[in-house]
């Protein structure tokens, strides 16, 4: 399946991809950054605890640097935010197993604990799942941009069929007024030269 189809940047999908890489973004840039003010060892297998998860410096700069990767994938928005979201999922679930096997050995350059195993793991099916929302599914709705980049034929027959229906409501909407104003005419024709002879 293709995943490069046009999205309009006003879209409100696009909003979605914005608020997910944004908001991990955040968590990750804080993170990144309370484990450089504690000033742990670049590789220091041991590492430290902050906020409940095991870091050094090595986490803590990746960790800011994936961070602003998702901040500029929120301020671009569109199709560049969604596949962003979907393929740092990706990596942050293949670096939870990779590290997974890591645990308790002498080579653990970033420090990883069985908590931050499965914070990855979280992280990346939360990623994920705001790049794949209104993108990925066999059931998206005939008005979603991607659906229709992905049946222009099928689009464009219920496009036409939508301009058709439309057109007819329009007709019978202009055939009612014209018959209310006929109707309103013949009723004024026949009152006015009653009230006349009645005069007389």
């Amino acid at each position: 399946m293709r995943l490069d189809e046009h999205l309009p940047v006003d879209h409100r999908l696009s909003q979605v991809y914005r608020v997910g890489a944004g908001l991990m973004g955040l968590v990750l840039v804080v993170f990144g950054i309370l484990g450089l003010v504690n000033r742990i060892g670049l590789f220091d297998i041991e590492g430290d605890t902050v906020a409940g998860l095991n870091t050094n410096g090595a986490l803590s700069i990746l960790s800011i640097c994936v961070g602003l990767l998702l901040f500029v994938g929120m301020v671009i928005g569109g199709n560049f935010a969604s596949t962003v979201n979907m393929t740092l999922g990706v990596l942050f679930i293949a670096s939870g197993f990779v590290n997974l096997a890591l645990l308790d050995r002498s080579f653990n350059p970033l420090a990883f604990q069985m908590q931050n195993v499965l914070f990855s793991f979280v992280v990346g099916l939360m990623l994920m799942c705001f790049g794949m929302y209104g993108r990925v599914s066999a059931t998206l709705p005939h008005d979603n941009p991607y659906w229709m980049a992905r049946h222009p034929e099928e689009a464009a027959r219920e496009q036409r069929a939508r301009r058709r229906r439309e057109a007819l409501a329009a007709d019978r909407a202009a055939e009612a007024g014209a018959g209310a104003s006929a109707g309103a005419g013949l009723e004024g024709g026949t009152t006015g030269p009653a009230v006349r002879y009645g005069r007389r």
